[in-house]
């Protein structure tokens, strides 16, 4: 069989680079979060206050890793945690300033990266790769 019939090879390996470049751009930037926590923080930018469900659900990650990042991200500042005001069971959590000035740094070097990938494929083929991409995520 040849790598690029490898699929699940190949998308790993994509995974890998990926995630290391964005992790040296974050490091050169002085930036100390990883590339899911920076997922993390740009889902709260856009709704602050979710509970963990609700982020597990929004960024298609399993509850225990979420509650992972959360407590990570809540002991370094950048979250915080509420009670829910009528479900005790659930918490809200909620974007710091200093979570939210992360996130505002992070953003340019991910769209950077992503336009990188980018570089040199027709609109069709972006768009016929984000298909394929969707679908293997759907059939798992």
């Amino acid at each position: 069989m040849a790598v690029e019939d490898r699929l699940i090879f190949l998308i790993s390996k994509v995974y890998q680079k990926v995630i290391i470049n964005l992790q040296k751009a974050f490091s050169e930037a002085n930036l100390e979060v990883t590339p899911v926590q920076a997922m993390v923080l740009f889902y709260l930018q856009k709704k602050d206050g979710s509970s963990l469900t609700e982020i597990s659900s929004g960024l298609m990650l399993e509850n225990p890793t979420v509650t992972g990042l959360i407590d990570r991200l809540e002991k370094s500042g950048y979250v915080k945690r509420s009670d829910h005001p009528s479900d005790r069971r659930v918490y809200l959590v909620y974007l710091t300033e200093k979570g939210s000035r992360v996130a505002k740094r992070a953003l340019p070097i991910i769209k950077r990266l992503n336009e990188q990938i980018k570089e040199g494929y027709s609109e069709e083929e972006i768009e016929s790769f984000k298909k394929v991409l969707i679908g293997a995520f759907n059939k798992f």
